[in-house]
């Protein structure tokens, strides 16, 4: 199968701590997405979201800065994960999270780039400036 990598910078208003929050605890991810959502928070352990959607399992877990996971849709072949990186970095403005995932599907690139901003990056600046994080 032939993968493409997304690469994506986006600026949060909120704090490192914040943002990390919003990605790792299951009340605060289902809060801004809409959908269920279990979470571990430990290295190992695994999460599936957005009503069956996405799962995978953390390979690193760096509080306020750092999350490895593989991830993957469920309408991807089932032994096939994408390996996921966000990094959280202070800014004078808030928190830049830097954004890659590899290994997704050619054929899917476009859609789940897009869904990247659509259900998370956008619900999450909005929860975050109403106070929810």
């Amino acid at each position: 199968m032939e993968t493409k990598t997304i690469r994506q910078t986006i600026s949060f208003h909120a704090s490192a701590h914040d943002v990390y929050e919003m990605l790792t605890d299951e009340k605060k991810h289902a809060l801004f997405t809409g959908g269920s959502a279990q979470i571990s928070r430990d290295v190992g352990g695994t999460f599936v979201t957005n009503e069956g959607y996405s799962d995978g399992k953390n390979v690193e877990l760096v509080p306020d800065a750092k999350i490895i996971q593989t991830w993957r849709a469920s309408d991807w072949p089932d032994d096939h994960y994408s390996t996921l990186t966000i990094t959280l970095s202070p800014v004078s403005s808030g928190t830049k999270l830097s954004f890659i995932q590899t290994g997704v599907p050619s054929d899917q690139y476009e859609e789940i780039s897009q869904g990247w901003h659509d259900y998370y990056w956008n619900p999450m600046k909005a929860a975050l400036k109403k106070g929810s994080g």
